[in-house]
């Protein structure tokens, strides 16, 4: 038997500054997740900033769920420990 998660809209205006991951309902009836630090939330319009460095606008309507999320584990350069270049 499967059981779906149930959606939690648990960020707030105060989670400005703080990394967030949003997931919105889709014009198409799916959802999708924007991660990344939330930069402004004013007249229902939130402004989040992706890792890449663009901007995502997202409609507060449109959240099915949210929440706070750690920071992002720094990239590692180069290649797989014990292997040689």
């Amino acid at each position: 038997m499967h059981m779906a998660g149930r959606l939690v809209h648990r960020i707030t205006r105060e989670d400005t500054g703080s990394r967030v991951s949003v997931r919105i309902h889709l014009p198409d009836g799916g959802f999708t997740d924007i991660v990344g630090v939330l930069e402004s939330w004013d007249g229902g319009v939130l402004i989040v900033r992706r890792r890449d460095g663009r901007q995502a606008r997202v409609e507060e309507s449109s959240i099915a769920a949210s929440r706070v999320v750690p920071d992002a584990a720094p990239r590692r350069r180069g290649g797989a420990p014990g292997r040689t270049p």
